[in-house]
């Protein structure tokens, strides 16, 4: 885990829409600023996945994204490993990038 002690990183979040609220909340009480969510849907077509694993992903999916401080960031991963079991399959994916590496 890299820890910036410094600056501001941009975080992005794909988690099912069921999990919004709770979502959002986590992210508003660990000082996320800037949240913006898209709707959108899985690409995994749900027979393929089902024949593969034996699961049916979820296909209806939000974006979401933000802004936290850059000693923040890990933990905030941490605790959506912990909270929200995203280091399990089918669960969510995050991730964070520094601001100043984004590019206009």
């Amino acid at each position: 885990m890299t820890e910036y002690k410094y600056g501001v990183d941009f975080l992005t979040l794909i988690v099912g829409r069921k999990y919004k609220k709770e979502i959002l909340k986590f992210l508003f009480d660990s000082r996320c600023h800037l949240i913006d969510v898209v709707y959108a849907k899985g690409t995994v077509k749900s027979e393929f996945f089902r024949d593969m694993v034996g699961l049916v992903p979820e296909e209806k999916k939000i974006m979401i994204t933000g802004l936290i401080a850059g000693n923040l960031s890990g933990q905030l991963l941490d605790q959506l490993i912990t909270k929200f079991d995203f280091n399990k399959p089918n669960t969510g994916i995050a991730f964070i990038v520094p601001v100043d590496k984004l590019s206009v």
